[in-house]
């Protein structure tokens, strides 16, 4: 008899194109015309990746555009397969590389509902997104600003309530959780608050006992210059991070803090031989006060993560690169780390993280 987890492992990845006018078409293709790719399923035009093949100097491996996704299992050995979800836009392939424009936007979000849809009906094992353009979605008109609020309106059942997700940015020597994600810095310091720190940790905690660290030592970086200095420089640390930290570590969770913001990284850094990190998790207040030092490591080894979610995602952490779209220079290794992290956040035993 065949196992759930069996079934779940041969399912294949679901990758999404991203932004049809970005480097997502370019990398896809990139990192799945390897020999070492993992099973796959690419949910885009057929179009826009064949322009984006053009781009290598023609495709290494064929693509198998199919009629629908049950088609995989017929789809030939060294092809990369390609569904195209109904609507989406004409003429995505005549975009200008580069450019805002309504029609990618509005692909980009059919591209992300299918997959999340055919997640809900059994198949694939996780989802994988290339990089969306906010202004894109926006100018499509889709209510959300970004991958991470739409996965969790998509994951609600219906009527129900939103679950509570946050953004951790990793790669092999740094993992950190954002407790604010896309806003306005201005706006993150007014929603920060006891409870959004409080559920950040507790989310923190259950992602990495998913993925097998069933204690996790979970550092909570302060808000302030020096987190504070006992009020000299601000005082949400006394009043809501430190109290979160206590009823966390009250509950079994290994959270301490919080830490100066400007150290915090360093001390967190796991960087073998020389420097065993004294975390395995960092928990930051706001979006660029966490992703720098995450980014500084290394764009092409950084992978976005969505914890909350009833499903595993994954997505490269960098952008759509307008700068460098239609020359055929992007590099996939963000996008195949990626794949990599889908894959053990999704292997045999795990749980949604």
């Amino acid at each position: 008899m065949t196992s759930t987890n069996d079934e779940a492992m041969r399912q294949p990845l679901l990758v999404t194109m991203g932004d049809a006018a970005g480097i997502g078409p370019e990398i896809v293709l990139r990192a799945l015309m390897r020999e070492d790719a993992p099973a796959a399923l690419v949910l885009g035009c057929p179009r826009v990746l064949r322009r984006a093949a053009a781009l290598l100097g023609g495709a290494a491996w064929p693509m198998a555009v199919l009629d629908a996704p049950g088609d995989l299992a017929q789809c030939p050995p060294r092809c990369v397969p390609v569904w195209a979800p109904p609507g989406l836009p004409e003429g995505l392939e005549t975009l200008p590389w580069g450019q805002v424009d309504a029609r990618a936007g509005r692909a980009a979000a059919v591209c992300i509902e299918a997959a999340v849809r055919l997640l809900q009906e059994g198949v694939g094992r996780a989802i994988v997104t290339a990089p969306i353009h906010k202004e894109a979605l926006s100018a499509a008109g889709v209510p959300y600003p970004g991958h991470t609020e739409m996965l969790q309106a998509l994951a609600a059942p219906e009527g129900g309530e939103l679950p509570p997700v946050r953004m951790m940015l990793a790669n092999e020597e740094l993992k950190v959780v954002l407790v604010t994600i896309h806003m306005a810095l201005r706006r993150a310091l007014e929603v920060l608050d006891f409870e959004g720190v409080l559920s950040t940790i507790r989310i923190a905690h259950r992602a990495a006992a998913a993925w097998g660290q069933a204690a996790p030592r979970i550092a909570v970086a302060g808000l302030n210059p020096h987190a504070g200095e006992g009020g000299l420089f601000g005082d949400e640390e006394l009043r809501y991070i430190a109290p979160a930290v206590q009823v966390a570590r009250a509950e079994g969770i290994d959270a301490r803090g919080p830490f100066a913001p400007d150290t915090v990284f360093m001390r967190a850094r796991h960087a073998l031989p020389r420097h065993p990190g004294e975390f395995d998790l960092v928990v930051a207040m706001t979006h660029d006060h966490g992703l720098i030092p995450v980014k500084y490591l290394g764009v092409e080894e950084g992978v976005n993560v969505t914890l909350g979610l009833p499903f595993v995602r994954t997505s490269p952490d960098h952008g759509t690169a307008f700068d460098i779209a239609g020359r055929g220079v992007a590099d996939d290794a963000s996008l195949r780390a990626a794949l990599r992290m889908a894959l053990a956040l999704s292997g045999a035993g795990a749980v949604a993280v």
